[in-house]
């Protein structure tokens, strides 16, 4: 039978054993752990993870999973995803924490044509004032013609303290044949 695609939603209480029950789930029945991102956010433990199993294995796995004790698990068929042209980009970003700085970077990325494929982020005290910082580090997709100067430009606009720094790591991605 044809292996399906699944995409995991994991939270709960962070404690030692949680990512060993879910990878043992997985493993009973089969199915492949293909890649992951999991934090510890606000002692909750939070994660995503792409599995494959084969598609008879699958219902009786997600049952297995909704049974694991402690755990909200939420699972979403996922397909093939098309890889889309363009050129590759790290985002590296600093400025005084404050609120709407998310939604005030991504809107201009979103402006510029530009996709956010991974985004982290955390804030960390200051050397020297202890005031809170804001740091993002994020993976991008923007279209092949895209200014990069015109787009650190964009981004500094949002306030005189922000320090940006754009990477190309590929001169172009083009899509698979």
């Amino acid at each position: 039978m044809a292996q399906q695609n699944l995409i995991l939603t994991v939270i709960g209480d962070d404690r030692p054993g949680l990512v060993e029950r879910l990878s043992a789930a997985i493993s009973a029945y089969g199915g492949n752990w293909e890649q992951a991102s999991m934090s510890r956010l606000a002692g909750k433990f939070a994660g995503i993870v792409q599995i494959s199993v084969a598609g008879d294995k699958a219902g009786a796995l997600g049952q297995a999973l909704d049974e694991l004790e402690g755990l909200d698990i939420t699972q979403t068929t996922a397909g093939q995803a098309p890889v889309a042209a363009g050129q590759r980009l790290t985002l590296s970003l600093v400025g005084h924490d404050r609120i709407g700085i998310v939604q005030e970077v991504s809107q201009v990325l979103a402006e510029q044509g530009v996709n956010v494929e991974q985004l982290n982020t955390y804030t960390a005290s200051a050397p020297m004032s202890a005031e809170p910082l804001f740091h993002a580090e994020a993976e991008l997709l923007a279209r092949p013609d895209l200014d990069l100067t015109h787009l650190i430009d964009a981004l500094e606009l949002l306030s005189n303290d922000l320090m940006v720094e754009i990477s190309l790591n590929q001169t172009l991605q083009s899509p698979r044949a």
